[in-house]
């Protein structure tokens, strides 16, 4: 990445979100680090950032869009998650040299830090502000998966179904997920997963339209996620 105003925006943004800005900022020379041993790279919606089964060169640092993670061919894929700005992708495939477990597919346009190995590793062994950085937004990442994989246990489909609205919920209390991603998610039938959606609409908890679940109250549905 150069010095263009662009760049330098991309930067900024690296410096405030990245990770957990509170535990250590980055210094001026930490962002040269990133610069060096990144590139800003732009997909569009249905595009790859890569793909199961390649060798692991890199790893992305997602900025701007949302990007499902699948496995199995493209004709048959099987959504295993999405992730929005601030999610670090295909870092763990890297750091341990095995192919990527999964495939990593633009939903709309995304804007995303491209991290390559070769340059990265000799950074972060110099650089431990940058390191616990990534630690931080790898942990973090994983915490939310584990978080979500024990919300599964012993719940109903009901309450999987809204405990998962609840953790995917954006800003604008917007889950932009298929019932057929979430069937998947929970490793649920889509009709069961049809059945609780219209249940939680029932009940004015929700409303629902093409791959869109809008969520209306958000303590209620809390509360049904914690029902056993």
């Amino acid at each position: 990445m150069k010095g263009t105003p662009a760049d330098q925006q991309h930067l900024a943004w690296l410096a405030r979100s990245f990770g957990r800005p509170d535990y250590l900022p980055l210094s001026p020379a930490d962002l040269e680090v990133l610069s060096r041993a990144g590139e800003i790279v732009k997909k569009y919606p249905g595009t790859h950032l890569f793909k199961e089964g390649a060798a692991a060169t890199s790893a992305f640092l997602v900025r701007e869009g949302e990007v499902d993670l699948y496995r199995g061919p493209s004709d048959r894929r099987e959504v295993v998650g999405r992730v929005g700005p601030g999610a670090v992708i295909g870092d763990i495939a890297m750091f341990s040299g095995q192919p990527y477990i999964s495939s990593a597919r633009a939903v709309g346009h995304v804007t995303a830090f491209l991290f390559d190995r070769d340059r990265l590793l000799p950074e972060l062994a110099r650089s431990p502000a940058i390191t616990l950085r990534w630690l931080v937004a790898s942990l973090t990442q994983l915490e939310r998966t584990q978080r979500r994989v024990l919300n599964l246990m012993h719940k109903t489909v009901l309450a999987q179904v809204a405990g998962l609205l609840v953790n995917e919920a954006d800003d604008r209390n917007e889950v932009a997920l298929s019932q057929a991603t979430i069937a998947t998610l929970l490793g649920a039938s889509r009709q069961s997963v049809n059945e609780a959606l219209n249940q939680l609409k029932r009940r004015g908890h929700v409303e629902t339209g093409y791959r869109l679940v809008r969520v209306l109250d958000r303590s209620e549905l809390s509360r049904v996620a914690a029902e056993d």
